[in-house]
């Protein structure tokens, strides 16, 4: 089986992906814009191949390596960046090569535009906050939000996390929008919906089976961590909530998904929401067609004592697993500092007050610290009590 792997070593635990792709015995075939002789040594031991492009961006330049290594080891049977930034671009590649086993251009929209993932939740009978082009113009935008009532939520049409966001509380701030907004006339506008955001994360097989689910917690928004300049704390759960897992197959089946790792997202209402539901009711919020950003999927590994990079690639290899389904479950928590900020308790304080319970102390890349903060902590607990107490000890400022 040959693998052609898209940008293999960003985020930085990808590589355990491509190991886990080669220990079933997958050629893996990696392009990237990184010199080789600067990848990770674990990386470059699970591929066969690497080519290097000057841009990732350059479509022709990607393609031709794929045309490189069509030739050199033949059929290509898998394309995958594990990557929102790159679905596209993957989704091209696979039509261009005509590779079966991921989307193809006639899928992406689906998965890559707020708007058009709205009629495929509404065909799973999945709630979702009542939205809104941005393109049918402010007065028409001013009537929804007499409906729906302010504050309103607009963020762009294509895009991921929290970036070029915006809260709107009245008409004037409306006006001021699209006043200032750069493309303003490309994006949703939501009514706004309160409640931590559920993520569930599940590995998919090709009959669109769940191999593996767990389920996590992200109070605050990422909005919020990145406007107000927050620690970032979000942990996985315990246990699975059987609500949220019926949601999360409901969607599954909605949008046909097959043999994918995926990271969906919720509301989990704190009041009432009228046309929403009532208090605890999850609300759809989007789909990511990829492994949970970050530190996610170690998390999960830590919380369930388990290996979803094996899991996934056994998916990729045998469309089934081989990894039993463990009953040592625990809180597994991420929690992220900000630099220049003074704590009650400083970081090597944290190492030795929760030694027992740390599982990796890390530097944030720069790309990601705007939502994840500077230096990360990520620790396992067997109570909500314990975990609860480390987050408060992690954002307790002087």
């Amino acid at each position: 089986m040959n693998f052609v792997y898209i940008s293999p070593n960003f985020p930085d635990a990808a590589w355990k992906f491509a190991a886990a792709l080669k220990a079933n015995n997958v050629t893996v075939l990696g392009i990237g814009d990184q010199p080789y002789d600067e990848l990770k040594p674990e990386l470059k031991n699970a591929m066969t191949e690497y080519f290097k492009v000057s841009n990732l961006l350059n479509y022709d330049e990607v393609y031709r390596a794929v045309a490189f290594f069509t030739w050199k080891y033949g059929r290509i049977d898998w394309i995958e960046s594990n990557n929102e930034f790159w679905l596209e671009q993957d989704a091209r590649l696979r039509t261009d090569f005509n590779v079966n086993t991921g989307i193809k251009l006639d899928g992406i929209h689906a998965i890559k535009e707020k708007s058009e993932m709205k009629k495929y939740y509404a065909l799973g009978g999945i709630r979702t906050a009542r939205q809104i082009k941005s393109s049918e113009g402010i007065e028409a935008v001013k009537r929804f939000a007499a409906e729906a009532g302010y504050p309103i939520f607009a963020k762009p049409d294509v895009g991921v996390g929290a970036e070029g966001t915006f809260k709107i509380v009245d008409d004037d701030d409306l006006e001021d929008f699209y006043r200032e907004a750069q493309h303003a006339h490309q994006y949703v506008i939501e009514e706004f919906v309160t409640g931590p955001i559920c993520d569930y994360d599940a590995i998919i097989d090709s009959k669109g089976q769940p191999l593996f689910e767990s389920w996590s917690i992200c109070p605050p928004s990422i909005a919020d961590i990145v406007e107000k300049k927050l620690e970032s704390v979000y942990h996985v759960e315990k246990n699975m909530n059987e609500n949220l897992r019926f949601w999360g197959r409901q969607t599954i089946k909605a949008f046909g998904v097959r043999s994918r790792f995926v990271h969906l997202e919720f509301f989990r209402l704190e009041r009432p929401h009228r046309g929403l539901g009532n208090e605890g009711d999850f609300v759809a919020l989007e789909v990511n067609m990829r492994p949970g950003g970050g530190f996610t999927p170690d998390m999960i590994n830590y919380a369930h004592s388990t290996d979803v990079y094996k899991i996934w690639a056994d998916m990729i290899a045998y469309d089934s697993t081989l990894v039993p389904e463990s009953n040592d479950n625990y809180y597994c928590v991420f929690a992220g500092r900000r630099d220049g900020v003074a704590y009650r308790i400083d970081t090597e304080g944290m190492k030795r007050k929760y030694a027992h319970a740390l599982k990796q102390t890390d530097r944030v890349p720069d790309a990601l610290s705007g939502a994840m903060g500077n230096q990360s902590f990520i620790a396992r607990f067997a109570t909500e009590e314990e975990m609860n107490q480390f987050v408060t000890d992690i954002m307790d400022r002087i």
